[in-house]
């Protein structure tokens, strides 16, 4: 468990640091900054991942095995709104953090069909980075314009992407995790 905890402050602290403070991101300066957030990330993320293999499990809540069907489009709809910002899709103006909104899709996800202790912390810690972050980013940037612009090819570009990225995905996670899909 406090592998989980460790990656999620070595998660959050370099996402939020432009927002909570601004002041030593500056001084670092962005060109040193960038591979500092660049290497605390990954190392976060493998430290969450073993973390969460390790973990006792001590279940918290039994989750309904049919909500594995709303958890599917949960997961394909965090791996586009993901994508989303760097996309030229007609969405890209409709949802003003689309990373934020995909991190909260995927943890909302995975806490319907796992109830155990790690699960909750992992995934319920993620999406409390997220909103912290939508509602820190939100009261420091409040006039925000949305971007305009899209197109059809943007659109369909998004949903290959989205198809190719939750396949690797899924075959990624299968291989470090719980195996998602049962046809696999």
């Amino acid at each position: 468990m406090a592998l989980i905890i460790l990656g999620l402050i070595l998660w959050t602290w370099p996402h939020l640091m432009k927002e909570y403070s601004p002041a030593l991101r500056a001084r670092v300066g962005e060109k040193k900054a960038k591979p500092l957030v660049a290497l605390s990330v990954l190392l976060a993320i493998v430290l969450m991942v073993i973390g969460y293999k390790t973990a006792e499990f001590v279940p918290l809540y039994t989750p309904v095995y049919e909500a594995r069907h709303a958890t599917y489009l949960l997961l394909v709809l965090a791996v586009a709104a993901m994508g989303l910002g760097h996309s030229k899709s007609h969405l890209r103006g409709k949802i003003r953090h689309p990373m934020f909104t995909g991190v909260i899709l995927w943890g909302v996800g995975h806490l319907l069909v796992r109830g155990d202790l790690a699960s909750v912390v992992l995934f319920g810690g993620m999406i409390l980075w997220a909103l912290a972050g939508w509602i820190v980013t939100n009261r420091n940037n409040p006039g925000y314009t949305p971007w305009q612009g899209g197109s059809l090819a943007g659109d369909l570009r998004l949903l290959l992407i989205t198809i190719v990225a939750f396949v690797v995905i899924v075959l990624i996670h299968g291989w470090v995790g719980p195996q998602p899909l049962p046809i696999f």
